[in-house]
């Protein structure tokens, strides 16, 4: 049984060395293949003094050596930090700069569009390039560069550092949707724990192939990774451009499980599905959001024997809750029940456990709960907090992750979100669910995204907007959506301004960037 990360590999290597890891494109590699890149790219780290717990920042698209890389540092007893290859100059800076980098892992295209940011990162004294196309003679006085094959082809360094389970093996960092990122510190043990709790409720098999859409810096995309490696399953990565790219990749490769957010769920909905891509489709997971019911409701007319499930995962905790497939017509609009090997509890402000239908703050304990944010106690201290003592036993003072997200619980124990504590519009008097809102107009077929959020008013202290881009036609129809607002929600929860859009923004994880569409509209009512 794999107890660190890098030996989900090893072990799946060990079983079926010949059966395919990993596929880009028309390209593969084996599990046997994967496992000595690792165990070479490790080598080059240990070779060259990283020192047990070292960050090393991989800043690349999906590609072999992206993978390599990741697994590679967990191999040498570093902790690796994937940054989202979305992200500009400035924001991989902050980054490398917030976690001292030492090494950095990238491509010569994104190395000298970030030449000065590079120069500014004081801790980095390695650059190691995947390609040889760096034509221009760049001089850092701190940093070296070496390439892939140089770094990867020298003898292999035996590994005799001592690793544990709870060792930092990564720092995912979140998409800062609520200001700047944070670098969420994860333990060998918390992924471990993730790929066996998720692998199981998901009934992975040897013989999936699960398309990877999501990037890998966000902790769903990651665990498409260990969640595959872990049953020695197949992953076929893919950087989209177009919904139709998604679509092409599963009737092309058979593609049996795929995990995405509502925008792009939404997106494929209203595509058509071939005969063959809805034969080979096991399940679709859904994350990072609320499904429209609308949309769900597309997706099972277009999927019929696909299983769907729902799930809620905090970076914090990595996965929480997952509805199982055989509810979801009775509770489209649930969560589910914690994954296996986690509680999941609603609690109220004083830290008692709140009783059914009563709202309260998702408090996540168990293995998945990370180490907390990197060199931060104070936001640390505020989220990762002690559970209260519980009858009988020894007493432990054990840590949970404190979400911030509002939910609540029914009768039966299924959970339901309402939203993040930040994100709750106060108008009138009246605490006001974005999720309600978006809903509603969801149901009225005249929209594919929206987005419900407060902005300042003098007179009810935050009024509802609506951000929304039309559903087949050019131009939104406002009065329409207006209309059934009126009909379907209370005068309080009617959006006091509605504008249309081709497309709502999105951060980089591919969620609605809300925090964006909140800026943008902030003076809308202003005096």
């Amino acid at each position: 049984m794999p107890h660190l990360l890098h030996q989900l590999v090893s072990n799946s290597a060990s079983k079926s060395p010949d059966a395919t890891a990993l596929k880009l494109k028309s390209d593969q590699l084996s599990y046997s293949e994967l496992d000595s890149a690792i165990t070479a790219f490790s080598s080059g780290l240990i070779r060259h003094g990283l020192d047990r717990h070292d960050r090393v920042a991989v800043y690349l698209p999906k590609k072999f050596e992206t993978v390599i890389s990741i697994f590679g540092t967990s191999k040498a007893g570093c902790a690796f930090v994937p940054v989202n290859p979305v992200l500009k100059a400035d924001q991989v800076r902050y980054i490398l700069q917030d976690c001292n980098v030492r090494v950095l892992v990238s491509s010569s295209d994104r190395i000298k569009l970030m030449k000065e940011a590079l120069a500014e990162c004081s801790d980095l004294h390695t650059i190691i390039c995947i390609d040889d196309r760096l034509t221009e003679d760049l001089e850092f006085e701190h940093i070296t560069i070496h390439h892939w094959d140089d770094f990867t082809n020298d003898p292999v360094t035996p590994c005799h550092r001592e690793i544990v389970d709870t060792d930092m093996a990564s720092i995912l960092y979140t998409s800062g949707s609520t200001g700047k990122p944070k670098g969420v510190v994860l333990s060998h043990r918390n992924m471990v724990c993730g790929a066996n709790s998720v692998s199981e409720y998901l009934e992975n098999i040897p013989g999936d192939r699960l398309l990877a859409v999501l990037p890998f810096s966000f902790d769903a995309g990651f665990s498409q990774l260990t969640t595959a490696f872990r049953r020695g399953a197949c992953i076929v990565m893919l950087d989209y451009l177009l919904p139709r790219d998604v679509i092409r990749t599963i009737e092309r490769e058979q593609i049996t499980g795929i995990t995405a957010v509502p925008p792009l769920w939404i997106q494929l909905s209203q595509l058509d599905i071939s005969p063959d891509a809805v034969k080979s489709i096991r399940y679709i997971a859904n994350t990072g959001g609320a499904m429209p019911v609308s949309t769900l409701d597309q997706l099972k007319t277009k999927l019929p024997g696909t299983d769907i499930y729902l799930m809620y995962g905090l970076t914090e905790a990595f996965r929480s809750t997952y509805l199982p497939p055989c509810e979801l017509d009775d509770r489209p609009t649930s969560i589910g029940k914690a994954i296996p090997n986690a509680e999941i509890m609603v609690i109220r402000e004083d830290g008692s456990e709140c009783a059914p239908e009563e709202p309260g703050e998702l408090v996540h304990r168990g293995s998945l709960v990370a180490m907390g944010y990197w060199n931060d106690p104070e936001k640390t201290a505020k989220r990762f907090k002690t559970l209260p003592s519980r009858p009988g036993g020894i007493k432990i003072d054990e840590i949970a992750v404190f979400s911030g997200d509002k939910v609540k619980k029914d009768k039966d124990g299924y959970l339901y979100f309402i939203s993040r504590s930040d994100e709750m519009i106060k108008t009138s008097g009246y605490r006001v669910s974005p999720t309600e809102v978006e809903e509603v107009i969801y149901q009225t077929g005249l929209v594919s995204e929206v987005a419900a959020f407060a902005a300042p008013h003098p007179a009810i202290g935050q009024a509802i907007v609506v951000a929304a881009s039309p559903n087949d036609t050019e131009e939104l129809d406002i009065d329409g959506i207006l209309k059934t607002c009126k009909q379907k929600l209370p005068g309080y929860m009617v959006p006091a301004k509605i504008t249309g859009y081709s497309s709502l923004p999105k951060n980089p994880n591919g969620k609605l960037n809300r925090k964006a569409l909140a800026e943008e509209h902030k003076d809308s009512f202003s005096e």
